[in-house]
């Protein structure tokens, strides 16, 4: 078993990959940004659901249930686009919180209050690193 070097981008594949092979539900080992990404997804609507199993083994496991359109049957979620890499990591300060799609998508950031969307790192005017695009 390889190490994963980088467990946001573990995270964003998997749902990608449960997604084109339209998986309701896809489990992903836990860690705590993991759990926070998880929770931002919910509230902005992106998934149903999900579900933090302790239990499992020594870290833990996020079950998430997908969310698709009814009629249509595509992906509630569109593009996940990684965007600070362990090799290149990519700041912003608050005035220069990127836009994702105009403002229909959101940008996960890692900032000192936590994790949050970037309209919340514009509302409590702060900013930190770009973890990804969601839209």
């Amino acid at each position: 078993m390889s190490k994963i070097t980088d467990p946001i981008a573990d995270l964003l594949t998997r749902i990608r990959n449960a997604q084109a092979a339209k998986h309701r539900v896809v489990d992903i080992p836990a860690s705590n940004i993991k759990k926070a990404i998880t929770v931002i997804l919910k509230e902005k609507g992106y998934i149903l659901n999900y579900k933090f199993e302790d239990d499992v083994n020594y870290q833990g496991n996020i079950k998430i249930a997908l969310k698709y359109d009814p009629e249509t049957k595509q992906p509630a979620i569109r593009n996940l686009y990684r965007v600070s890499r362990p090799g290149l990591r990519k700041y912003c300060d608050s005035e220069n919180i990127p836009r994702v799609l105009n403002g229909l998508g959101i940008a996960i950031i890692s900032t000192s209050k936590g994790v949050m969307s970037d309209k919340e790192a514009r509302i409590e005017g702060i900013g930190g690193e770009v973890l990804c695009y969601v839209s």
